[in-house]
């Protein structure tokens, strides 16, 4: 990206059509194109940077998790943090899922999410470093411990059976878990300046605020917010089709 803005500078200093009067419509048409050039090299170096990830979730998978010997592994989203959450951290996410080997196999095995961490500078001048990734890979059963968990700090309904039942029937949104359409458990209101934290594993800690999802990750003494779409997306590929 840096790089990209560079060519940008560059070629309206060492145009000077740019800063003449006279041709405004060329200047404009002229910086448009550049600016269209730095864009697409900026989206360039992100669409690599999402190809290294990937590559490097999967040597994870092959590296810490044997058992997993027929799967596929897809992004499912680069960056879940919300847009304003200014910590240093973000998440990325990865559906995998199990098959038979076969010609043209259908993946309908064990549904598993991996989601990486990033810290403080883990992207920089000298590129990438993966080694400031913590990596959590999660099955059905413990997202829906961790939906469970959050929804029980995020609203006055404690009963974790019945919060189970009406996860496995509907999916959390801004105002609550919704089954069928409607709000069945509806979340606190509270201002932004107001948190719920509960204290969910040795590793983590999730934290109710302006209705988001934050994980406070201890190792690094991190926070970052799931978007509430993020959210959705991985419920719905752990339940889609049951």
């Amino acid at each position: 990206m840096k790089k990209a803005i560079l060519i940008l500078i560059t070629a309206i200093i060492f145009c000077p059509k740019y800063s003449n009067a006279q041709n405004n419509t060329a200047a404009i048409a002229g910086a448009a194109a550049v600016g269209a050039m730095a864009i697409g090299l900026g989206i360039a170096s992100i669409e690599e940077m999402k190809e290294r990830a990937e590559l490097r979730a999967t040597q994870w998978i092959l590296s810490n998790h044997s058992e997993l010997q027929s799967f596929s592994l897809k992004t499912l989203d680069f960056d879940g943090k919300k847009l304003k959450d200014m910590s240093s951290t973000s998440v990325i996410t990865y559906k995998i899922q199990e098959f038979v080997p076969a010609d043209n196999p259908k993946l309908d095995g064990k549904k598993q999410v991996l989601m990486g961490f990033t810290s403080y500078g883990w992207i920089s001048e000298q590129g990438v470093d993966f080694n400031k990734v913590q990596w959590f890979l999660i099955d059905r059963p413990e997202w829906v411990n961790m939906m469970i968990a959050y929804s029980k700090v995020a609203s006055g309904e404690k009963n974790e059976g019945v919060l189970k039942e009406k996860l496995m029937n509907g999916l959390i949104v801004n105002r609550g878990i919704r089954v069928k359409g409607r709000i069945e458990i509806p979340f606190y209101k509270l201002e932004e300046d107001m948190y719920l934290s509960t204290d969910y594993s040795p590793a983590m800690k999730f934290i109710y605020n302006e209705r988001s999802l934050g994980i406070f990750l201890k190792a690094t003494a991190s926070l970052v917010q799931i978007r509430r779409a993020d959210l959705i997306k991985t419920h719905e590929f752990f339940f889609d089709g049951n």
